[in-house]
């Protein structure tokens, strides 16, 4: 079975087109030896028009000798004009052996520019659609296969790309170029306590765009929303300076987050909280935090901005997650810690500011603004939509998932009534299971802290148990969680991560105005395919009156 980058397909809910690609990559995982390795989802877009730029190729697959065969993939109808074979997209006649033939000489310049030379071969797939003139298309007929030769789809990719002599050095650089292309990164936004990693890629996204910026200092503030990929651009950063040979530190807020993330970087990339930040500093100079002390917090935090710091506690480059969580105090310790050449990158999203703390200044610095959301299904994005306006919240935010999303279902119980809350919230885990999902897929937000939450404390929700955090953590400092099938969390630290399926319940409030907007932004925004809401009567009339 032919290796399959990136993986996960198999779990993905689609429809449409996108299926379709879904077959033929089970088709090509089944067909292909073990010793091959098939690249999909790859597409070279103008984030902002969604235009196409060099074209966009559906599948790579690469030979163990470094001979790659890319293949174009058009479902649905086809038009067969005097210039060739056209397909409509979004209204626009697109020709298919130009965008090929472009594809095919765009990754053999680019290949070249690392003084290579890359071994190309093309294929275009049209399984829904019987070509009259093969001959009129504008490619060798022999590289067509349209739905009459569907059958004989696998046994021609093995003909065209057939398994020759390895060549390690090859296909070695020739992977280094795709998986470059490709921006493979670490998704930081899996859900906690998922067993297998996510990988994901910004189609010329927020990790491209900020990368290619050249400034000194280089001092980059990024204001995105949920879902455009800041911690994807914090995880390259990180990546590209362990490989450069430098010292990163990744600081953000939410322990969970900085959990999560420490798991996806090496161990020369430092991963911390702020606050650990501040103990470890203490630490360092010989001060054993004392936590019973009312007032520790403001003393570590104290430590971090004044205390000395040790030979090794300067790094070359700093990445501040969750920035609006950040004062200016903090802003001026954590700033400490960077080499005066060193590269700093800040990342916020102001409608994920829960704690309603004023935006750090950041004078002279650079800033990126990133509105696209390609995480959170569109319907997701369009209530969004409708709930800032309605709370008075001025917002932009772009919805870019190619996921419509299945219907956002909203369950609501009496005001004050914790067991008709529970009872709906079992009726919504069933709504979800039903629906195909699986229980390591599920995430249950609450829309409390611990302290408000009558479902953070316990240990099941009818014949299903809970892994949650206890609020105690272990003689390292890890976070002690209750073992169980579902993971529920409050919404304040599920912030910087999601969930394929998302049950955000206890949403319990009187009037919807920006505050209750953020929290709302925040747990809505945490579902990748499907949104459940479990809310008060109350809550109800206020979304209803949106």
């Amino acid at each position: 079975m032919a290796l399959i980058i990136p993986p996960g397909w198999r779990e993905v809910a689609v429809t449409g087109a996108a299926q379709r690609e879904i077959d033929t990559l089970a088709v090509l995982a089944e067909a292909l030896p073990d010793d091959y390795a098939v690249y999909h989802g790859v597409h070279w877009t103008r984030v902002q028009q969604g235009v196409s730029v060099f074209g966009d190729i559906d599948f790579i697959i690469v030979a163990p000798d470094g001979r790659i065969l890319i293949i174009e993939q058009k479902s649905g109808f086809l038009a067969e004009s005097a210039q060739g074979l056209v397909k409509q997209v979004q209204g626009k006649a697109r020709n298919v052996a130009t965008e090929l033939t472009e594809a095919v000489q765009t990754l053999i310049l680019r290949f070249a520019k690392g003084g290579g030379t890359l071994a190309v071969e093309y294929l275009l797939y049209c399984p829904d659609y019987h070509l009259k003139d093969p001959a009129s298309a504008g490619l060798d007929p022999a590289r067509i296969v349209d739905a009459s030769r569907r059958q004989q789809f696998a046994a021609i990719v093995r003909e065209i790309l057939p398994l020759g002599l390895p060549d390690a050095k090859q296909h070695e650089a020739v992977e280094r170029f795709l998986r470059n292309i490709l921006e493979l990164i670490p998704d930081a936004s899996a859900m906690i306590g998922s067993a297998g990693e996510m990988v994901t890629r910004l189609s010329g996204g927020l990790a491209t765009w900020a990368r290619q910026l050249e400034f000194s200092p280089f001092r980059l503030r990024v204001v995105g929303t949920a879902g455009s990929g800041k911690t994807q651009l914090a995880l390259a950063e990180v990546h590209a300076a362990i490989e450069r040979g430098e010292r990163p530190l990744y600081v953000c807020y939410n322990r969970p987050l900085a959990d999560h993330v420490r798991q996806l970087v090496p161990p020369a990339g430092r991963v911390t909280t702020f606050h650990t930040l501040c103990d470890s500093l203490m630490r360092e100079n010989g001060k054993v935090p004392d936590y019973s002390d009312p007032g520790i917090w403001q003393r570590i935090e104290h430590a971090l901005q004044f205390d000395p710091l040790p030979p090794d506690w300067q790094f070359d480059v700093l990445v501040v997650d969750e920035g609006q969580d950040f004062s200016d105090a903090w802003r001026d310790a954590v700033l400490r810690l960077l080499k005066p050449d060193g590269r700093a990158i800040w990342l916020e999203d102001p409608l994920q500011n829960l704690y309603g703390r004023a935006p750090a200044g950041l004078e002279g610095w650079v800033t990126l603004h990133a509105d696209a959301n390609y995480r959170s299904p569109r319907q997701v994005v369009e209530l969004l939509r409708g709930l800032a306006a309605a709370s008075g919240t001025i917002t932009a935010i772009d919805a870019a998932s190619p996921f419509l999303g299945a219907d956002i279902e909203i369950f609501s119980y009496p005001d004050g009534d914790t067991a008709q809350m529970l009872e709906q919230t079992k009726h919504a885990i069933t709504r979800c299971l039903q629906a195909g999902f699986t229980r390591p897929d599920i995430a249950l937000i609450s829309y409390h802290g611990r302290e408000r939450s009558a479902l953070l404390g316990l240990d099941r929700i009818g014949p299903h148990t809970l892994k949650s955090f206890t609020g105690q953590y272990d003689w390292f400092g890890s976070p002690l969680m209750r073992e169980g099938e579902l993971l529920v969390e409050s919404v304040y630290r599920f912030k910087g991560q999601s969930a394929p399926a998302v049950i955000f319940t206890e949403i319990d409030f009187d009037a919807l105005d920006e505050r209750v907007f953020r929290k709302l932004f925040v747990g809505l925004t945490r579902a990748k395919l499907k949104l459940v809401l479990v809310v008060s009567e109350s809550a109800r009339r206020s979304l209803a009156a949106d």
